[in-house]
């Protein structure tokens, strides 16, 4: 059995980023303390998410380049606790902010950049810049490599983000959040989990943050035991309530099974999807204001 400790950071943030960087930087040492080899943030964890009710003019000039303090010195925390980190910021960018997650390997090499594609432009989030793509990365942990890739919340909600991430190769997806956990998302992870064969790890604000309400959770791609019974894919998920949460993923079963199975890329026939590439729009009762 080949276990990847992963450890959900569902904590609350301060009221700046000199504030999240020293609690960000103390949970992560509490998580390898129990034993993580890779920590996981919430959505936008340099400002809270503290973008709602807010003219963007203020939000934005919280915005941090990648490369900056903050990012730094998670990347050197990686490496001093030899545990990946995959921490999320408003990143600056020409043109308006980016909503983005860096993962840092256990030797501190950033493995992933990745900016939310689906931003939520019915909102606030309408000022940001919309990343450019979806991208998986061979990640280096104590556990061996593993396939990973990242949607950032409302990602969540189309199912081919999930799914390009699977044709990359992706085992794990990272999803930072920052809304309420219901049943109808959970839904939609476990979906994007069974459909592709998949283990979907998301990191939520708790309670005590305006909007949000916990329950952290992994679903670890594994729909049907031997013996094909149908078993529930959530092998965790964490209260509402603030705290460093840890579960494993068992890599060598979910690999036999992604093997074994049938979802995935086992049978698509990719020609047959072509209406999925079309911008027009035939449906007169859905909006055609957010177009890509």
């Amino acid at each position: 059995m080949n276990l990847l400790n992963i450890a959900f950071l569902q904590i609350a943030p301060g009221n700046t980023a000199a504030e999240n960087l020293e609690k960000g930087l103390s949970a992560c040492r509490r998580a390898r303390r129990l034993g993580a080899d890779i920590a996981l943030f919430p959505e936008m964890w340099s400002n809270g998410y503290q973008i709602q009710d807010r003219p963007a003019k203020e939000w934005a000039a919280q915005a941090l380049p990648i490369e900056g303090a903050f990012t730094s010195a998670f990347a050197a925390l990686a490496g001093e606790l030899q545990m990946a980190i995959a921490v999320t910021l408003l990143e600056k960018y020409p043109g308006g902010p980016k909503n983005s997650l860096l993962l840092f390997d256990r030797r501190g090499n950033r493995t992933l950049h990745y900016s939310k594609v689906h931003t939520c432009d019915f909102g606030t989030e309408r000022n940001l810049t919309p990343g450019e793509g979806f991208s998986a990365a061979v990640l280096d942990t104590a556990a061996g490599p593993v396939c990973v890739g990242a949607m950032i919340c409302y990602d969540r909600e189309f199912p081919e983000s999930a799914r390009i991430l699977m044709l990359q190769g992706a085992e794990l997806i990272l999803v930072p959040n920052a809304c309420p956990m219901e049943i109808n998302r959970l839904s939609q992870l476990r979906c994007r989990s069974f459909e592709n064969m998949l283990a979907i790890a998301t990191c939520n604000y708790p309670q005590t943050v305006a909007g949000c309400n916990g329950r952290s959770t992994l679903f670890d791609g594994i729909a049907f035991q031997e013996e094909g019974d149908g078993r529930d894919m959530c092998s965790f998920e964490a209260p509402s309530q603030e705290g460093v949460y840890l579960t494993s993923l068992d890599l060598d079963a979910l690999r036999a099974y992604r093997r074994a199975e049938t979802w995935g890329n086992a049978y698509r026939r990719p020609r047959k999807y072509q209406e999925l590439i079309r911008e027009e729009i035939h449906d007169p009762f859905i909006r055609e204001d957010y177009r890509g």
